[in-house]
């Protein structure tokens, strides 16, 4: 699947949260300071792991196949079952010595969303890396919030249960960089609707989520696109204009087509193996 390189779409932009942001890094044995500190770069400064971010895309993803189709998605805790376990060796045992009818084998045994994601078995094409905040913007200003943990029984708060957690503030930008290779149109379709989600404020991120934090908003800034189309010359060309740092981003109008005709190739897709219509 990567053994020969086809194309290459990479996105960079602005990820801003919305509403307070806490993706934690566990109790803080500090005995000054946040009970539950955020996740913090080696100067002190926030930063998102692109593996959370990453996994949010991933899980609203799944949702959506599910809809459609249970199959397009298994659940996480199925991808290592002994009953998946034993067809993915039996599949390695009889093509080991066939890579390529092994690579096509492995993809058929796969569900829609690890085939773009991964698995334990199948490399992903997503690539989402760490966002480290924007530094002209950041002041180092953390916020402080209170919580605690409430008795059942009598809904109070619990004795001895008081604590306070730390927020990345509303409006703090961060650095936003993904990058996906040797994709299909549909699975760059999938990674567009995805990415419009984000765009439009439905993915939320760590915790405290059911009280209102972790709401994010994307804003792409450049989109840039290469596919060789089998084509040796043109990825020779390409080649020479990343050494003499000639890339063009696309022009937005670009963008959107392209983004336009891997929705299409998605719903065309989804259509043929799972075609919608009213449930009986």
């Amino acid at each position: 699947m990567f053994d020969v390189f086809k194309n290459r779409l990479e996105i960079t932009g602005t990820l801003t949260t919305v509403t307070a942001l806490h993706i934690g890094v566990g109790r803080s044995t500090e005995p000054i300071g946040s009970d539950l500190p955020v996740l913090k770069d080696a100067l002190g400064r926030p930063l998102i792991p692109g593996s959370s971010l990453k996994g949010a895309l991933r899980s609203r993803l799944e949702s959506f196949l599910r809809g459609i189709d249970p199959a397009l998605a298994r659940d996480p805790s199925e991808l290592t079952g002994s009953e998946q376990v034993r067809v993915v060796n039996q599949i390695k045992n009889t093509y080991k010595d066939d890579d390529a009818t092994l690579t096509q084998k492995l993809i058929e045994a796969t569900d829609w969303v690890s085939q773009v994601f991964g698995s334990p078995w199948l490399a992903g094409k997503v690539q989402i890396r760490d966002l480290p905040v924007v530094r002209e913007a950041w002041f180092g200003q953390y916020q402080e919030r209170d919580g605690v943990a409430i008795d059942r029984d009598t809904e109070t708060a619990a004795e001895g249960k008081l604590y306070d957690f730390q927020v990345v503030p509303a409006n703090t930008p961060f650095q936003f960089h993904a990058v996906v290779e040797n994709a299909e149109e549909w699975e760059l379709g999938l990674l567009a609707i995805g990415l419009h989600q984000l765009e439009t404020e439905q993915i939320s991120l760590g915790g405290g989520r059911s009280r209102g934090l972790g709401v994010v908003r994307l804003e792409i800034g450049a989109v840039y696109w290469f596919d060789s189309e089998g084509d040796p010359r043109r990825l020779l060309t390409y080649l020479q204009e990343l050494v003499a740092g000639e890339r063009h981003p696309l022009s937005p109008e670009e963008a959107a087509a392209l983004r336009q005709d891997w929705v299409e190739a998605l719903v065309a897709k989804l259509t043929a193996v799972a075609p919608v219509g009213p449930r009986s």
